[in-house]
């Protein structure tokens, strides 16, 4: 069995580009890319975890783009609202969505139209699972999320956390 060592605080944070989650790169290769939406949601990037990660980078700070919150359950959703982070989002501009699988696998009003670029927290970005077949799904962590939201573009959270 090979092993492989490496300095992970030296990694820089990966994007993965449409339309697939295998498709990734470094934050940097995607800095020219300008969202017009920024989602936090779903099971698997909306935890309270997830949700604390997102208002580290927001707290203080207003999104530049549509900001969609979509917490991963009630519990956590209460739990952010009781601890201020929720409020922290809100206040960053964001909207928040019912609990619910909502963008993440094609359900609500909130689907992304044509020709739409969008920065999730989701876990799968296949053509047309979020809105239309002609939307731009990029995939990050909820810091990297709420950095782009925060800067217009893809952005580095590293920049903001420092």
């Amino acid at each position: 069995m090979a092993h492989h060592r490496f300095d992970a605080s030296a990694l820089a944070p990966q994007v993965a580009a449409p339309h697939s989650p295998a498709n990734s790169k470094a934050v940097h290769e995607f800095k020219h890319v300008a969202p017009s939406v920024a989602y936090i949601g779903a099971c698997t990037g909306a935890k309270l975890d997830d949700l604390r990660m997102a208002a580290s980078v927001l707290k203080g700070r207003k999104s530049r783009v549509k900001l969609l919150v979509a917490p991963a359950s009630l519990r956590d959703q209460q739990a952010a609202e009781q601890e201020g982070t929720l409020g922290i989002l809100l206040d960053a501009g964001a909207e928040l969505l019912a609990n619910s699988c909502g963008m993440c696998a094609g359900y609500g009003e909130n689907l992304l139209p044509n020709g739409a670029v969008a920065v999730s927290t989701t876990a799968r970005n296949f053509k047309g699972r979020m809105g239309s077949a002609s939307a731009q799904v990029y995939l990050a962590s909820p810091y990297t999320v709420a950095a782009s939201a925060v800067a217009g573009r893809i952005a580095d959270p590293r920049e903001l956390l420092a």
